[in-house]
């Protein structure tokens, strides 16, 4: 009997134990954040929509019909039509594909480039951060959305010029938080503790420091999605990102500005697009910064 107790009493602290781990503590405060899960509401409907385009599509999104040119919503055409006669509902829904997949590769790489630059600089010190140091002064010197058409200017309008112009241009936003971070981590106690062991430079940035500077660079990746997307549409409303007959927002606003009085629709649904999803994106890294963080008042 009393080795059942002290068994059961073992089982009851390990299930105890795994019900408050950290990150099941982590999304029960998350969960409490109502304006956070409402981002992520919005965030994962955006996504179904990209990924549903193909089948949900009531037209082909190039399909010109100029016989239906600048027809106002109705059950035919739930969001209406453009100048050209083409169903404004569903490139709307495959513009979702096209402003998502900016968002979340130009800040993926963003991250990995600026966390790169971001250890070494914070890890090496001396000429190795001082020149990286330059490097994201200069950039950062230039307006953001100045410093993309910049590079799109060069390097030619496309949509992967300007993934990559927007990616760029982000890069020190990430790199002096992951080299922040690393300066204030290096010193710890852990570090020196694996450095003692005999780890290797690589193995302590990439075991130790890294995983360790993770959650804001989570936090900044999900509020830089929003940014990345208005960047993205800004480019494209100055015809500098996606080209015709990509169904890009901005690129939607763009073409549809001279019927704003004539045909408000064709401007009125990319914009709310585009206000929801960046919408959603703050939401849920305010909400992230408030669950991860532990500076922060729960």
């Amino acid at each position: 009997m009393a080795k059942l107790s002290t068994n059961t009493g073992q089982s009851i602290e390990a299930v105890s134990a795994r019900a408050s781990g950290p990150w099941r503590e982590a999304w029960r405060t998350f969960r409490r954040n109502r304006l956070a899960l409402a981002g992520l509401i919005i965030i994962v409907f955006f996504i179904l929509l990209a990924f549903l385009a193909p089948y949900i599509s009531p037209y082909d999104y190039k399909e010109q019909v100029l016989t239906d040119r600048l027809q106002a919503p109705s059950a035919e055409h739930w969001f209406g039509t453009d100048d050209l006669g083409r169903d404004v509902f569903s490139r709307v829904l495959h513009g979702a594909r096209i402003s998502l997949w900016v968002g979340f590769f130009s800040v993926i790489g963003s991250i990995i480039a600026g966390a790169l630059l971001g250890l070494v600089a914070g890890f090496y010190g001396k000429w190795a951060d001082m020149l990286i140091s330059r490097l994201f002064d200069i950039l950062l010197a230039f307006p953001g959305i100045l410093l993309a058409i910049a590079i799109v200017a060069i390097l030619g309008p496309s949509l992967q010029n300007a993934l990559l112009a927007i990616a760029i241009v982000n890069i020190p936003t990430y790199g002096r938080l992951v080299r922040s971070r690393v300066l204030s981590l290096r010193q710890e106690e852990f570090i020196t503790s694996a450095r003692t062991l005999g780890a290797n430079n690589m193995r302590i940035l990439f075991r130790h420091i890294l995983p360790n500077s993770l959650t804001p660079l989570i936090v900044q990746g999900t509020l830089g999605i929003g940014t990345a997307i208005i960047e993205a549409a800004a480019l494209g409303f100055l015809g500098m990102g996606a080209q015709p007959p990509d169904p890009e927002w901005g690129k939607m606003l763009s073409d549809s500005r001279q019927f704003l009085q004539k045909a408000p629709w064709t401007l009125i649904f990319p914009g709310l697009s585009i206000m929801l999803t960046v919408l959603g994106f703050n939401l849920l890294g305010d909400g992230l910064r408030d669950t991860l963080d532990p500076k922060m008042v729960k």
